[in-house]
């Protein structure tokens, strides 16, 4: 708009008291509430905040009505956050011998890193994501990113194998609430009827980023050792940094409802809450309810259960396919990372499955309903249709994965397994996202980041044994049993 709305709101009120002014000359009556002048006749006074101003639906200051442009370069930083926080998970996979090596570890110890990296992101949006709805979105970004970064440059530096799991705890804790914040982001500029493009670009980018992160810390880790997949976390962490410089800014509607009301010398719309208040509800949506939703929601439980195992099978596989490719078909650690590249295939596919689903299944209901009333229970097609893909591709990955069968099968294999998965994820996500409204879909969220990444973090840590004992065919079907009984969830 040409001009800001104080500039408005005082054009206003002039123009008011001109009015009263030629009443008062005319011999009008004029008010109880007056001010005199000298030498001028008695105006009435109107304030600002007595100006009729349009509401905050449809300010420009509403991150709901902000142009096309700045929303996508919006999603972008938020995508490029989620895949810096999720890159650092299987970064330093291919690090496994090398650590084993210069720190005199055993083989489940040289997981350890990768391990508490993913409990760290469990943890890190509890502290998160309420700390973002009392400062801002845009402030725990511009603190969060560079904390990660400087832990980072510690797990490269230090010396120790104590010293390397502590660093990279912490960064994976500074980097967590950028995946929540994200998604809150995204729930703050689009509405829900435009809301399935965007996330699901924004939800691929953790997933894409467990598939690409060991091909690039395979070469990285072979050719300049292990220290340099962390060096490659910095400059991510660098580009992250300067793209949120550039294009991100705050979209917690609270504070910029508290902006814009200062702004026009308005009373805030909202009531300061004190901080005690905000420490007990803090403890209550990020803490407290998300274990008793667990516990006592039959939709949380069982989605959470779900989304849960399937990534934890995900990343059973940073352990299990440097076991499988490396002992079976004897690939080097480059040729290794490369067979990640069909997790990141399969995601691709499930992002497409996703859109199918949204237009040929969702947008066709939304004319049948009242304007965001479109029952939840429609985003669960692609869950449905998905729920195939984990126990086929986990039963056909452990009945080919032997010498006398090419090694492009259990890498074909992987592909639809990252489809379903990620198609499950989404699916049930939005679902969630719909069933629940307010503070209580915030605990919903926190309810399944705690149990994916509490679950991820824990296999990893028995892959090498289970499979060593069970054997490849047997110890993956395991895993393929637990996907097929949990797929009439959706």
């Amino acid at each position: 708009m040409a001009r800001s709305r104080s500039q408005l709101a005082n054009d206003i009120e002039a123009r008011l008291a001109l009015g009263s002014a030629q009443a008062a000359a005319q011999g009008g009556e004029s008010s109880d509430e007056t001010v005199v002048a000298e030498n001028a006749p008695t105006v009435e006074k109107t304030t600002a905040a007595e100006v009729a101003l349009p509401p905050w639906e449809t300010d420009e200051h509403n991150p709901y009505n902000w142009s096309a442009g700045t929303k996508a370069s919006l999603v972008g930083v938020a995508s490029c956050t989620a895949l810096l926080a999720s890159a650092g998970t299987s970064i330093i996979s291919a690090a496994h011998a090398q650590l084993m090596a210069e720190f005199g570890v055993t083989s489940t110890q040289a997981i350890l890193p990768l391990s508490m990296y993913v409990f760290a992101l469990a943890l890190g949006p509890v502290v998160g994501g309420p700390l973002s709805e009392t400062i801002g979105r845009y402030p725990v970004f511009l603190i969060s990113i560079p904390l990660g970064a400087l832990f980072t440059l510690g797990a490269a530096l230090t010396p120790s194998f104590a010293g390397l799991c502590v660093c990279r705890f912490l960064a994976g804790f500074c980097f967590a609430p950028s995946l929540a914040i994200s998604s809150g982001v995204l729930n703050e500029i689009y509405k829900p009827d435009r809301r399935c493009l965007p996330s699901t670009l924004y939800v691929l980018t953790p997933f894409l980023g467990p598939g690409l992160a060991p091909a690039i810390g395979a070469f990285a880790t072979n050719r300049k050792g292990w220290r340099w997949t962390q060096y490659t976390m910095l400059f991510f962490s660098a580009l992250t940094i300067a793209l949120t410089l550039l294009f991100g800014r705050e979209t917690f509607h609270p504070i910029l409802k508290k902006r814009w009301a200062k702004k026009l010398g308005r009373p805030p719309l909202d009531p300061p809450v004190p901080f005690g208040q905000r420490l007990k509800q803090f403890l209550r949506t990020s803490l407290i309810r998300p274990l008793h939703m667990l516990a006592t929601e039959p939709i949380v439980g069982l989605v959470c259960l779900y989304a849960a195992c399937e990534f934890a099978t995900l990343f059973t596989f940073f352990a299990a396919v440097p076991f499988v490719f490396q002992g079976v078909y004897q690939f080097s650690i480059e040729e290794t990372g490369l067979v990640f590249l069909s997790i990141v295939t399969g995601c691709l596919l499930g992002a497409v499955t996703i859109l199918l689903c949204d237009v040929y299944f969702y947008r066709r209901q939304i004319p049948r309903h009242p304007p965001h009333k479109v029952p939840p229970e429609y985003r669960l097609f692609p869950a449905m249709i998905g729920s195939i893909g984990p126990p086929v591709g986990l039963f056909w990955f452990a009945w080919t994965a032997r010498p006398d069968v090419s090694w492009a099968s259990p890498v074909v294999a992987m592909v639809p397994f990252a489809w379903g998965n990620l198609s499950i994820f989404v699916s049930t996500f939005q679902y969630m996202t719909d069933t629940y409204h307010g503070k209580v879909v915030a605990s919903a969220a926190s309810a399944n980041s705690l149990a994916r990444y509490g679950l991820a973090g824990a296999f990893p840590l028995f892959t090498i044994q289970m499979f060593s004992r069970l054997g490849i065919n047997w110890a993956a079907s395991l895993l393929a049993f637990i996907a097929l009984a949990l797929a009439p969830v959706p």
